[in-house]
């Protein structure tokens, strides 16, 4: 009986026993299971933070290169083809342009323009124009020639650089000129000035409102350029360049020379039915001819496509002719089989109408435009143009029946001459 009493409580001493191990394994074990689950945790927000998928954010990681993100600000992704999520840039996102003249300015509390909301497609690439910069001049200078042009589509363009745009230069004179012709002093709310260099624009602004500055990068245009020195071939070729433009955008235009005055409105004497017209150095009495001597600092140019495609050609022939002005290439061209096969149709200007100091008009009745062409110094031109305007004006003083009889003269050329 002893005996039989002894082993059941022996039995149960190691139940007991092995319940108390057992016991202290499931909490070992458990408490490893909530070690591991934490960690795990912590590793899964981790990834889910760099992954970009949350808004859960560990204050150490922020940095200056990584700016906290404001509350209503949405977050960046660009989705690539694998599925998978990048972690957010700060370079600019896609869809948004960045104004430079914030960045040269050095403001940075202005924010980017932007010009899409939606979220970025795959495989897509930031937006860019092929010239930003050529399409904004181009709008620019299309607001300038919809504000002066004439009910028409007609505008008068003139050029200038720092040289000619001083007190008492030729853009001076020219404007004088304008404004104490007769029945031309309403042209001067038609007519652009295209400055060279950014002094020219300047003065251009003083005295005249509508002014456009023809930026360029490579060339200095500022000082006087010689005749055919490399400074003068690149003004007058980008000259031809711009005047295609002005084609290219609807506009008709006379260009002239900033050395030409002004004294009568020159369009009654325009031909009806040509597309481009071109002054003359010497005119032979017919305006059909091409063998007229012309010179291309007075030119009426129609906008369509047989002048549009013609000015196209002659700013190209610089490649053919290397080393030539502008003039000199028209001369080669305009009677090009070219010409013909596009249809164009070319008149040439009357002298008695459009003169200059290598053919004056004799009659003062009839001038409407006067060049100091046939003249080499700049110098030269301004003294010859200041007594061009003298006689002028002693013209002006006469009484309508003096302007019929006894009529006043010419006194130029005087240092004038090639």
């Amino acid at each position: 009986m002893e005996q039989a009493r002894i082993r059941p409580g022996i039995k149960v001493l190691a139940a007991k026993r092995w319940s108390s191990e057992y016991g202290s394994l499931i909490r070992r074990r458990s408490m490893a299971a909530a070690v591991f689950l934490v960690l795990a945790t912590e590793v899964l927000c981790l990834v889910l933070y760099k992954a970009g998928l949350n808004d859960y954010e560990l204050p150490y990681q922020h940095t200056a290169a990584m700016p906290r993100r404001a509350a209503n600000q949405p977050r960046l992704r660009t989705t690539v083809s694998t599925g998978a999520t990048q972690p957010t840039t700060f370079s600019p996102p896609l869809g948004v342009e960045f104004n430079s003249q914030i960045l040269e300015s050095g403001n940075q509390e202005k924010s980017p323009k932007t010009t899409e909301d939606a979220a970025p497609t795959t495989n897509a690439r930031p937006y860019a124009p092929s010239n930003p910069q050529k399409a904004n001049v181009e709008d620019e200078l299309s607001r300038l020639l919809r504000r002066t042009s004439m009910e028409s589509q007609t505008v008068i363009l003139t050029t200038i650089n720092e040289a000619w745009a001083k007190p008492n230069s030729t853009f001076d004179l020219m404007l004088k000129s304008f404004q104490g012709g007769y029945n031309t002093s309403w042209l001067l709310k038609h007519l652009v000035v295209i400055a060279f260099d950014r002094k020219a624009y300047k003065w251009c602004k003083k005295l005249h409102n509508h002014c456009y500055f023809l930026k360029s990068q490579a060339t200095n245009f500022s000082g006087e350029a010689f005749f055919m020195s490399p400074n003068y071939l690149e003004m007058v070729w980008r000259k031809i360049d711009f005047l295609g433009k002005v084609l290219q955008l609807g506009y008709n235009f006379v260009f002239t020379d900033a050395d030409i005055m002004w004294f009568r409105d020159p369009f009654p004497q325009f031909h009806s039915d040509a597309d481009i017209q071109v002054a003359c150095d010497i005119f032979n009495g017919n305006s059909l001819d091409v063998n007229n001597l012309s010179n291309t600092g007075l030119q009426y140019a129609i906008s369509n496509n047989r002048t549009i495609q013609f000015y196209k050609f002659w700013y190209d022939s610089r490649k053919k002719y290397s080393g030539i002005h502008d003039q000199d290439a028209f001369d080669k061209i305009k009677n090009d089989s070219f010409v013909k096969d596009i249809g164009l149709k070319m008149r040439f200007l009357d002298t008695a109408y459009f003169g200059g100091f290598c053919e004056l008009s004799k009659d003062l009745n009839k001038v409407c435009t006067v060049h100091a062409n046939c003249c080499l110094g700049l110098n030269n031109k301004l003294h010859d143009l200041n007594v061009l305007l003298g006689d002028w004006k002693r013209y002006m003083l006469l009484s309508p029946s003096q302007n019929t009889s006894n009529l006043p003269h010419w006194t130029v050329p005087q240092k004038c001459h090639i």
